[in-house]
């Protein structure tokens, strides 16, 4: 009477056969991956693809079972990984995409910011403070502003360049 269902020792869990070897199978996948995280990953490819077959009982050497999966599992990762030029991709750094949190201080700090920029918008020259708008607010280009206003060109960067110092005077 040959049965091929592994019955695990008791308190043993049903998938015995790969917890048994998983120190060796980690040890091949990494030797062929390299990275500890996808070594991690493969492992769990392992699993996925054999914990069905060697929870029904129906594998006879789940050693030899599950390398093989792992062998497939390699070859998968390495295909997929030329065809998706992985190696020419960049991974994204912290520095790449910051998160900034709003905080209550956050917005209060730039409601204050706003009102400061506001009052001192309100305090310039009105040709000054109407060409700063309508570039920067308008999106208008220096010579757009100048025909409208009837000003030279170099008119209109000297009032930005008036505008942009009185918004950015340091308060004392």
């Amino acid at each position: 009477m040959s049965s091929k269902r592994i019955i695990p020792p008791a308190g043993e869990a049903p998938l015995s056969g790969f917890e048994r070897h998983r120190r060796a199978l980690r040890a091949w996948l990494g030797r062929r991956l390299g990275n500890a995280a996808d070594v991690d990953d493969a492992v769990q490819d392992v699993w996925l693809r054999a914990h069905e077959r060697l929870d029904s009982g129906a594998v006879d050497n789940p050693r030899a079972y599950l390398f093989t999966a792992a062998n497939s599992v390699v070859h998968d990762r390495a295909r997929r990984a030329g065809v998706r030029h992985e190696r020419a991709h960049r991974s994204l750094e912290e520095n790449d995409h910051p998160v900034e949190w709003i905080t209550p201080e956050r917005v209060l700090e730039g409601k204050e910011a706003l009102n400061v920029i506001m009052n001192r918008l309100s305090t310039m020259p009105e040709r000054t403070r109407d060409v700063f708008v309508l570039h920067r607010f308008e999106g208008m280009a220096y010579a757009e502003i100048a025909r409208r206003m009837g000003i030279s060109v170099s008119s209109v960067e000297k009032h930005i360049m008036k505008a942009l110092r009185l918004l950015l005077e340091i308060e004392e």
